[in-house]
């Protein structure tokens, strides 16, 4: 049984140290893809944006700076509220988004309840699906089978 872990929030994206503009987002985990968590920015509109990245990789950020690239992460204070900045990097701009610390580690807390760190593996069901793959099939017994039978004949025989 999969389950999907959800909540819908309001983020802001940092315009300028003095400007800010509320972005409606949702954080999705799904215990079928347990490496990972989703976020959805825009939610409702037309053209919704998908980020997916590690869940170790939100779940450190919560507490220290961590990332490189294309997502990095760090908790700070932004007028005595606890608050998380999420930096995304792509071909198409960039973004800073603030989010608020108390929320995103109450569902980072309810991911981590459902699938433990070090748990995820056992998700994926990988050896299930090995399983399931290399197992011979009827067809299998014909194809592995001689087609001309034993081969009695002694040498020099015509």
């Amino acid at each position: 049984m999969h389950t999907v872990v959800e909540r819908e929030l309001e983020l802001k994206l940092v315009l300028s140290p003095e400007r800010s503009i509320s972005v409606p987002a949702r954080l999705t985990y799904r215990t079928e893809d347990p490496y990972a968590v989703h976020i959805t920015f825009h939610i409702g509109s037309d053209f919704p944006v998908h980020w997916t990245f590690a869940r170790d990789l939100l779940v450190e950020g919560v507490f220290r700076p961590c990332g490189h690239g294309d997502v990095r992460i760090w908790p700070t204070k932004v007028d005595r509220r606890n608050v998380i900045f999420v930096a995304l990097t792509s071909p198409d701009g960039d973004a800073l988004l603030e989010v608020p610390s108390a929320a995103v580690a109450a569902w980072m807390e309810r991911t981590l309840r459902l699938v433990p760190p070090g748990s995820e593996t056992e998700r994926l069901g990988i050896d299930e699906g090995l399983a399931e793959l290399l197992a011979p099939l009827p067809a299998d017994d014909l194809w592995l089978s001689d087609p001309w039978g034993p081969d009695d004949s002694q040498d020099g025989d015509a």
